[in-house]
């Protein structure tokens, strides 16, 4: 009886070690490390985060400056981006979004909108990108491209 729990106990952490092979860590999957930048998009269709996001960026830039980041905005969203916009202690907005465009951040701007909200094109901060839908450039941004999403 002793020898066949013996035996029992033995195939039973033989059978576990042999599982646990399975189990090995590999450098291939989503957790390995990567040389590749992470990319990030910020949805902004609220103005009122804009400075919040943009602090959010620049923090982000500091701590991996090889980041690749990319603003979409929509709906009320866009509203930073035009000429003359300011926050609510009329700081302007543009001041901010130059800095981070030199560092290689990419804004882009939902054209629905513009139609939508009857804003003319021209308005739009230079160097900001009129994308046709700012949903489906987002859409695009993750499933498409490999973004991970972050919404301020």
């Amino acid at each position: 009886m002793l020898a066949s729990i013996k035996r029992l106990a033995f195939v039973s952490v033989l059978a576990g070690l042999i599982g646990m092979g399975g189990c090995a860590t590999t450098t291939e999957g989503p957790s390995a490390k990567s040389t590749d930048p992470i990319k990030t998009v910020y949805h902004i269709n609220d103005s009122t985060v804009a400075g919040v996001a943009m602090n959010n960026i620049k923090n982000q830039l500091s701590a991996d400056p090889t980041g690749k980041i990319t603003v979409v905005a929509h709906g009320k969203g866009v509203d930073f981006m035009l000429d003359g916009a300011v926050d609510k202690n009329g700081n302007p907005y543009n001041i901010a979004v130059e800095e981070l465009m030199a560092k290689g951040v990419d804004f882009r701007v939902c054209n629905n909108t513009l139609v939508s909200r009857k804003i003319d094109p021209k308005t739009v901060l230079p160097g900001a990108k009129i994308v046709p839908s700012g949903v489906a450039e987002l859409a695009k941004l993750q499933s498409s491209e490999g973004y991970v999403y972050i919404k301020p």
